[in-house]
């Protein structure tokens, strides 16, 4: 993703969940995945699918068990 296309799906996912702290960031890598993050905390990935001359971008979050409370 350039850093015009970041900052576009930042803006977009701030309105959405009306979330300021969310940030999407580029990958630490060449060739690695976009992070979403929100304030420090990583919560997933942001993948660019440009098919058919129409660009999507897919938002894959990450939640760990052992961030759940569960009810015993």
């Amino acid at each position: 993703m350039t850093p015009a296309e970041r900052a576009a799906v930042q803006a977009h996912l701030r309105r959405l969940f009306g979330n300021t702290r969310i940030a999407v960031t580029a990958p630490e890598r060449k060739g690695g995945s976009t992070e979403l993050k929100v304030g420090d905390e990583f919560i997933g990935t942001i993948h660019r699918d440009a098919e058919d001359g129409e660009v999507s971008y897919a938002v894959q979050i990450v939640v760990l068990s052992e961030d759940l409370e569960m009810p015993n």
